[in-house]
């Protein structure tokens, strides 16, 4: 398809305004001018403005349109720092389309707007566009899986995979901070009156790391893992360290391994005397199983058969998304839907753009397929 398509315009005229709208997670008032933004690209869209929940400060928009059967569900805030968009501008070139979030995930977004407005009525339809998901959905996830419980189908549209694959299973994530608490003490006067806790800590770290082989997956060996990531101890080169700290990622194939790695990482006891440990966080999301995506996944293959589309491929994946909520509520979820490109997170990111007419009609397709059910 030519970039000047009448199609193509009008969703790269979409995708320019909400990238050039930054949406840092971190950034109120950024969050709050994109939510207007997306609000009114999704109003050109559906005909109606969204209701605006902001919750702690963080705005999400919600359309729901008579009683729902089928959630598109994204979210508008991105991992770019305010002013990236002057390092990092908005360009299509040689049919590529570059800028902050422009592929995770505000393509994701007009794609979504684009699709519905190809059905002949929204009846059945719910769009949930969170503000949040890149800090791990603090404020949103009860908001996602009020809105998708009960549901026949959720469609998620994050980046797909290479070449547009689908993401048919995502690990679950649990993220953890374990402090040690020690006590200080001159470390050339009196050290034997200290509590090392950075000593207690390279004890706790090389713990940590056995909890992975420990742990029986019902999945593949090798899907799980239990990593000790960011670590700090002590305030200064000549003091015992009184306090230490490591932060914990932690990546499961399903519920059992999730919950069998939070009861060990509670299970860690000290190994120098007078040291104490204290566990922060826990599991953050369940796992998206394959067989939530199965049947929908199926569906999928279909329609693009039927449209003539590229043959799809299904992924499973170690990163999360806010389709794991959806997934954990029972709800089916398919995700993967948005963009074809690369670079997330990246200074690279970006979209193929000659590939969004496409993902539109895909769409298109597998919601009228459940509104029709």
């Amino acid at each position: 398809m030519r970039t000047d398509s009448p199609e193509l315009a009008a969703i790269l005229a979409d995708l320019a305004e909400l990238v050039c709208c930054e949406s840092f997670s971190s950034d109120h008032e950024a969050l709050a001018r994109s939510a207007k933004t997306v609000a009114e690209v999704g109003r050109r869209s559906l005909g109606v403005a969204p209701e605006t929940l902001v919750i702690d400060g963080v705005p999400h928009l919600r359309w729901v349109f008579g009683e729902p059967k089928v959630l598109l569900l994204g979210h508008h805030d991105t991992v770019w720092p305010t002013g990236t968009i002057h390092r990092i501008p908005w360009s299509v070139t040689d049919g590529v389309a570059r800028g902050p979030g422009v592929f995770d995930m505000k393509a994701g977004l007009v794609l979504i707007f684009h699709a519905l407005a190809a059905l002949p009525s929204l009846e059945g339809v719910a769009v949930l566009i969170v503000g949040d998901e890149e800090l791990g959905s603090p404020t949103s996830q009860p908001l996602i899986e009020a809105t998708a419980r009960g549901l026949a189908a959720t469609f998620v549209t994050e980046a797909g995979g290479e070449d547009g694959a689908l993401k048919i299973a995502r690990k679950g994530i649990s993220r953890y901070e374990l402090l040690v608490h020690g006590r200080a003490a001159h470390a050339g006067l009196e050290p034997e009156k200290g509590v090392n806790a950075g000593v207690e800590l390279a004890h706790q770290i090389l713990a940590i790391t056995e909890i992975a082989s420990a742990v029986e997956s019902s999945s593949q060996a090798g899907l799980l893992s239990v990593t000790p990531t960011l670590a700090s101890a002590g305030t200064s080169t000549n003091t015992i360290p009184a306090l230490a700290r490591v932060a914990v990622d932690v990546r499961v194939p399903d519920l059992a391994s999730q919950i069998r790695v939070d009861e060990l990482m509670r299970a860690l006891t000290p190994r120098t005397p007078g040291a104490s440990l204290e566990l922060l966080g826990g599991p953050n999301r369940p796992p998206l199983d394959a067989t939530s995506s199965v049947d929908l996944f199926a569906r999928a293959v279909h329609l693009a058969a039927e449209l003539g589309l590229p043959p799809l491929t299904g992924v499973s994946v170690g990163g999360g998304s806010d389709g794991n909520f959806t997934a954990g509520v029972g709800c089916p979820t398919l995700d993967g839907l948005g963009a074809i490109g690369g670079g997330a997170h990246a200074a690279d990111e970006h979209v193929l753009v000659n590939r969004l007419p496409e993902r539109a009609r895909l769409l298109t397709a597998l919601t009228e397929s459940v509104l029709a059910r």
